[in-house]
C-alpha cells in the first residue's frame, strides 16, 4: 500500500496509463498482423492498404511512447520488406 498521497496519486496515473497504453499496443498488433497475414495470402492491393495502416498505428504508438522509437522503426522496416518481396514476386 501507499504511504503517502503522492503515491497514491502515481498510482491511480499508472493504472490510466496501463489501460491507454494496452488500447494503443492491442490496436498496433492486430494492424500488423493483418498487414502480414495480407500479404502471406498474396492480396497485393489489400496488404498495400493495410501495411499503410500498420505503419501509422505503429508511429503512433511510438508518438504516445507506448513502443520506442527504435522498435517502432525496425517492424515498420520488417513489414515494408515483406511487402517488397511481394511486389517483386508480382512483376
Amino acid at each position: 500500500m501507499a504511504n503517502t498521497h503522492a503515491a497514491e496519486k502515481a498510482i491511480r496515473q499508472s493504472a490510466r496509463r496501463r489501460i491507454r497504453n494496452r488500447v494503443v499496443r492491442t490496436t498496433t498488433r492486430t494492424e500488423v498482423k493483418t498487414a502480414a497475414s495480407l500479404i502471406a495470402a498474396g492480396d497485393t492491393a489489400a496488404a498495400e492498404k493495410a501495411t499503410l495502416e500498420a505503419l501509422s498505428a505503429l508511429d503512433q504508438a511510438a508518438q504516445k511512447g507506448v513502443i520506442k522509437k527504435n522498435n517502432a522503426a525496425r517492424r515498420k522496416s520488417r513489414l515494408m520488406k515483406k511487402l517488397n518481396q511481394l511486389r517483386a514476386v508480382k512483376k
